[in-house]
């Protein structure tokens, strides 16, 4: 029997659930090992988040585990193959369906856990950095949340492709995590405006932001000339001032990016660029999916309140099945 996260107003348990169903064409069905909790996870569960239409209303967005089922069409896979997987919803489950194109082999050294950490932060990390953004080799980048799973792999991502990378966060020690990740410039947001410090460090062309709110304003003075923010979140609120002569003197673009309700194709696209251009680097050991801790999916709640008050370093795992 399978079982799953319900949500019951505000609370989470673990409970028989009657299952995805059979996988559709060109969809597999896998048995989940691992998921993970990223902020996306929180939003829905306090209401201002819900799943794209057709989605499934369970967490989880990225899982990794084994292909339990193929459905027609389907011919990389089969039975027993250890994956990961870029989900719209549903991974907070022991069984989840989804369309193949979304699902790749655990990368040769990785373990089951290892490549759990890997699908969303480092498809958004991709999808953000070298799609909208369009980052060229020697481009510098501002990364604020630098020490979160999607910010280790962002400095991980951008260092290893000539992109140097300035990181924000909230305290010394996160930020010596983004230092040993690769991060050239850090600031901790607790000593006050980032802005003279990464105006010293040389400017920056991209803004990868998850705050939104009042750093809007701050992100727009550190742009070099055809500067690009990214705006990837709202954790500082869905307000700002925007200075628009700033942005039409130095032809500065605001690009809002989210992933979770791209369309099948467009997240397949995604995942491939992840196989052909980060697989081999994961491989190879020369990135590697920063985990800050694991949690047995019982304990999903006080896992998501560890995530919630910005305790981790890394990405946060919750353990589904062996």
């Amino acid at each position: 029997m399978s079982k799953a996260i319900k949500m019951t107003g505000a609370n989470l348990r673990w409970e028989t659930w009657e299952g995805p169903g059979e996988p559709p064409a060109d969809h597999v069905e896998i048995e989940v090992v691992w998921t993970a909790i990223n902020r996306a996870d929180l939003m829905q569960r306090a209401g201002v988040y819900p799943p794209p239409p057709g989605a499934s209303d369970i967490l989880g967005l990225e899982v990794s585990g084994r292909i339990a089922s193929v459905g027609p069409g389907v011919s990389r896979f089969q039975p027993g193959d250890e994956v990961c997987a870029l989900l719209t919803g549903g991974g907070y489950a022991t069984r989840v369906v989804v369309p193949d194109i979304q699902v790749l082999p655990i990368p040769k050294g990785l373990t089951l856990e290892k490549a759990a950490a890997i699908p969303e932060v480092f498809a958004t990390a991709w999808l953000n950095l070298y799609h909208e953004a369009a980052l060229k080799p020697g481009e510098r980048v501002l990364l604020h949340a630098g020490a979160s799973g999607l910010g280790t792999a962002v400095i991980q991502l951008a260092t290893a492709f000539g992109n140097p990378v300035f990181a924000t966060a909230g305290d010394d020690a996160k930020l010596e995590t983004c230092r040993n990740l690769g991060a050239s410039g850090v600031w901790n947001r607790k000593a006050g405006s980032f802005v003279d410090a990464v105006k010293s460090w040389g400017g920056v062309d991209m803004v990868l932001d998850p705050v939104g709110g009042s750093y809007i304003a701050d992100d727009q003075k550190v742009l070099n000339v055809d500067g690009r923010i990214v705006l990837i979140g709202l954790m500082g609120g869905r307000m700002a001032e925007v200075d628009l002569g700033l942005m039409l003197i130095k032809r500065q673009r605001l690009i809002g990016s989210t992933l979770r309700s791209r369309t099948v194709a467009d997240k397949g696209e995604v995942m491939q660029a992840l196989y052909r251009h980060v697989w081999p680097l994961l491989s190879a050991c020369q990135i590697e999916p920063l985990i800050d801790s694991t949690w047995p999916i019982e304990q999903v709640e006080e896992a998501m309140a560890y995530v919630s008050e910005n305790k981790n370093t890394g990405k946060v795992l919750l353990k589904v099945s062996d």
